[in-house]
């Protein structure tokens, strides 16, 4: 057998071994999650707390119920999230701002420490993840058509009415297609992941993408970093972005504009892909995160020329008044 193969073969096997440890962590938050939903659902206790939560989902274009994928999806992560959102009255749009938002925030507690030890202090971090988020699907929302507060109510209202067996049915029968479609996705993406890992081929896909990189407001040393986050996550691709960032051969303004951008903009091909299974429009769940990476990485880099001219001038004038 030749390197070629070997390499092949190696690729396959670790990128399905890899692939079911995965699918089997998924499913371990996908089902008890989604369980749980539909037994705070069938309760009616979502709905009693309308009064609070209603306000910070109007602001948002969006049902007080919506609060809770949102709520899971920050803590836990996007699995968690969608676990939630599939057995919820959502309409299409609706689904497709919750899905805005969480392809954002997500899984903040960890990805937060994660980037606290590359870089950037968590609490600023995760602020500005969900400060961007809420931007976003608020401009979202202006673009995408209302549909009746009837059919939603009345959508709403008929979930409620069902008998907990039908509702426990349709849970399985929801989760089951999801677990199944979830498999499929995360399997091809890891087999092609660890082939590509296998044959060296990330480091000569980073320099094609030095334009763009550029075109990003990003440095090219931030170049493999950046695609671990684009194409692994934050999370997955955390051990890789720690270890470069303690070598020190990053300035802390590229630093930041890195986790700027990949807070926005991170694994942008399983994430997205998971919410294609819902149906949702691949537009709004790649297009306007990558607009606001670059805008947001844009504003902190005037930011920082800003405060390099101004902050001379200011240090010789608090000289010159204690003088």
């Amino acid at each position: 057998m030749n390197p070629n193969q070997n390499k092949l073969r190696y690729g396959l096997n670790s990128g399905i071994q890899k692939g079911w440890r995965g699918f089997v962590w998924m499913l371990k938050i996908i089902v008890p999650i989604s369980f749980l939903t539909v037994l705070l659902e069938y309760s009616g206790w979502i709905h009693n707390i309308d009064f609070i939560l209603k306000p910070a989902m109007n602001l948002l274009s969006l049902p007080p119920m919506a609060a809770l994928p949102l709520i899971v999806g920050m803590l836990t992560g996007i699995y968690g999230g969608i676990a939630s959102m599939v057995v919820l009255p959502l309409t299409n749009n609706e689904m497709t701002l919750i899905a805005i938002f969480l392809l954002i925030s997500h899984n903040l507690i960890q990805e937060g420490i994660i980037q606290g030890q590359s870089g950037l202090n968590p609490f600023k971090a995760t602020l500005f993840r969900l400060t961007a988020s809420s931007v976003t699907v608020i401009i979202v929302a202006r673009f995408l058509e209302s549909e009746p507060a009837r059919l939603v109510e009345k959508n709403l209202s008929d979930a409620i009415q069902q008998p907990l067996f039908i509702m426990m049915k349709s849970w399985f029968m929801a989760t089951l297609y999801l677990s199944l479609k979830i498999f499929v996705i995360i399997m091809v993406i890891m087999i092609l992941l660890e082939i590509m890992k296998a044959f060296h081929i990330i480091h000569h896909i980073v320099k094609v993408l030095n334009p763009l990189l550029k075109a990003m407001g990003l440095n090219q040393k931030v170049g493999l970093l950046w695609l671990t986050a684009i194409v692994f996550g934050v999370a997955y691709g955390g051990a890789v972005i720690v270890e470069e960032a303690k070598e020190g051969h990053i300035k802390k303004e590229e630093l930041e504009k890195l986790h700027l951008s990949i807070g926005i903009n991170h694994s942008m091909i399983e994430d997205p892909a998971l919410f294609l299974s819902l149906g949702l429009s691949a537009f709004w769940l790649w297009v306007p995160r990558f607009i606001l990476a670059i805008v947001a990485v844009r504003l902190l880099d005037i930011y920082y020329k800003l405060k390099r001219i101004y902050s001379p001038k200011l240090s010789v004038s608090n000289c010159d008044r204690k003088l």
